[in-house]
């Protein structure tokens, strides 16, 4: 059932694994392309949590909200109906997936928010999320972007993966030009490290801000969501 919080609905929709959970995300967000609505939602393995409200009316539940829960209760059954017989994203499907990623924090340290955005080989979106981190600073913000996304392009099965953030510094050390002299920066830098390890191939690329707006996109729209509770 879905939950009235802080004037939005709220329903936490679990999996049997990860490609049915990707499976149903994909599919709500052709429903909501549909409605003209833009839901928020994030991802933790086989857990999707999906909030409506609608922003042209103040960020207040409304009916259209109300008749896209309806569409996404309908789609999440027919989803575990199906679940034996639907046929699963397949690991490495995606060979190659192409991350922008960006990071922002509204005081430098203060409210912070991560935002990733995947691209196939072919430039089509296979999955955006924004993720709100609490209080900490615009580096911070930054490496746990990459490190989602990263995270989100392993599931995904991805065996070459081409980062692009608008971050020269997160760049730059990633690529080993600059040292990370920040120590809070050496744990979160160390397991993105390791982590990288699982890919056959990975690049980082730097470009400005104006190829980066979708993923600047999910940031804003997560700390406008905090923001807006206050």
């Amino acid at each position: 059932m879905w939950q009235k919080k802080d004037n939005q609905l709220y329903k936490e929709f679990k999996f049997k694994d990860f490609k049915h959970a990707f499976a149903f995300m994909q599919s709500v967000a052709q429903e909501a392309e549909q409605r003209q609505h833009h839901p928020r939602w994030e991802n933790k393995w086989n857990e999707v949590r999906i909030w409506l409200s609608t922003h042209e009316q103040g960020n207040k539940i409304t009916d259209k909200d109300t008749s896209l829960a309806d569409a996404i209760d309908v789609i999440y059954d027919q989803a575990q109906k199906n679940s034996s017989d639907m046929a699963p994203t397949e690991a490495g499907v995606y060979q190659k997936i192409k991350l922008f990623s960006d990071g922002g924090s509204r005081g430098n340290p203060g409210p912070s928010a991560s935002g990733y955005v995947l691209f196939n080989d072919n430039d089509d979106v296979i999955l955006q999320n924004g993720v709100y981190l609490g209080i900490t600073t615009n580096n911070q913000a930054e490496y746990q972007s990459l490190k989602f996304g990263l995270e989100e392009a392993h599931e995904l099965g991805a065996q070459e993966v081409e980062v692009y953030m608008d971050s020269l510094l997160v760049i730059n050390q990633m690529k080993g030009i600059f040292k990370v002299k920040n120590r809070d920066l050496w744990p979160i830098h160390e397991a993105i490290k390791d982590h990288m390890k699982v890919f056959k191939k990975i690049s980082f690329t730097h470009v400005p801000r104006e190829l980066n707006k979708l993923a600047d996109a999910m940031v804003n729209e997560v700390l406008d969501a905090e923001a807006s509770k206050s």
